[in-house]
């Protein structure tokens, strides 16, 4: 991709950023279908199943990068993509409209989310590394929570309307999720083309590798959860936004990290401790705004953008200047 001209990397930016549109609506669409005729919540199927599916960039760079034995990559990658997707993501999601949030999204998935922020502040804190045996303690965590939220996943459940069922005749569950998986396939493909291109163009452009890999590469392996989490809220399907965001954020933290600390033990520089430490400040924040009324106004939306991108500048300005 490197040998195209600077003009045909931006064809590709263009195209793959329509393609990527295109396939979040399918996503959120199947997903939302899967969830009615399943007989369970949006709010399960926007934490677990498609929460899994957009994790999966994460996954492969940590993955690679942990056997590479680039252990501060590795976890920066999901500490940076859990700040993106709590500070850009969710309140760029929040400057389309005001988000309802509900009860449960807040006591159980955001705290949640904040717990398992701090248990890997601990467990790094304690000598620096995530070993096997950390692994195996946030997966065990996950395993918990997946367990919790299977046993409460016909819990406001809504029926649809008429006409939304009369779309759906004869509409089988595992239609759906062929569609959710091709959905899927496709966002990661328009993904990696963006991300490809936009290096290039960066690179074109005089960026140093290091802005680079901080600002693209960072945020284009969130590139799903931000095709689909504004889809689902453009569309009104809030529990299925929202959740996606919540509920990727988990799986990077105690799924992606827990399976890497169990195939390969990562030391950690004492750098890693300050942004492990900003990043549960920023998940405390967001159960905070998201508490507060019980929605996530445009306001608060942007206060979450604001802390999200300083904390990105103050990663980015010393090196940039270096």
């Amino acid at each position: 991709m490197e040998i195209l001209p600077l003009w045909a990397n931006l064809l590709l930016i263009l195209t793959s950023a329509v393609l990527l549109a295109l396939a979040a609506r399918v996503v959120v669409d199947s997903a939302v279908a899967l969830a009615q005729r399943m007989g369970i919540s949006e709010l399960v199927v926007g934490l677990t199943v498609v929460a899994a599916g957009t994790s999966a960039p994460e996954f492969g760079v940590t993955l690679v990068a942990a056997f590479q034995g680039q252990n501060e990559i590795s976890v920066g990658n999901i500490v940076g993509s859990n700040i993106f997707n709590l500070g850009f993501i969710l309140g760029g999601a929040a400057l389309l409209g005001t988000i309802p949030t509900a009860r449960e999204v807040v006591w159980r998935d955001a705290s949640v989310l904040v717990g398992s922020s701090l248990l890997l502040v601990a467990l790094v804190a304690s000598d620096l590394t995530v070993d096997h045996l950390d692994g195996w303690i946030l997966l065990a965590f996950l395993t918990g929570y997946l367990w919790l939220i299977w046993f409460q996943r016909r819990d406001h459940v809504h029926p649809p309307p008429p006409r939304e069922v009369d779309a759906l005749p004869g509409t089988l569950p595992y239609r759906e999720a062929g569609r959710l998986l091709l959905g899927f396939a496709s966002v990661g493909m328009a993904s990696h083309v963006l991300v490809r291109s936009a290096t290039v163009v960066a690179r074109d452009l005089g960026l140093s590798e290091w802005v680079i890999a901080v600002t693209i590469v960072a945020a284009g392996t969130s590139l799903p959860e931000v095709a689909t989490t504004l889809a689902g809220v453009a569309r009104k399907h809030y529990a299925v936004g929202f959740g996606n965001v919540i509920g990727s954020d988990i799986f990077n933290l105690l799924g992606v990290l827990g399976l890497a600390g169990i195939l390969e033990r990562m030391e950690l520089e004492p750098s890693v401790q300050g942004s492990l430490l900003a990043l549960a400040g920023m998940t405390i924040l967001t159960l905070i705004l998201m508490r507060s009324g019980w929605r996530l106004s445009r306001s608060e939306g942007l206060v979450l953008i604001v802390v999200g991108a300083v904390r990105w500048l103050l990663d980015i300005l010393p090196n940039a200047v270096g």
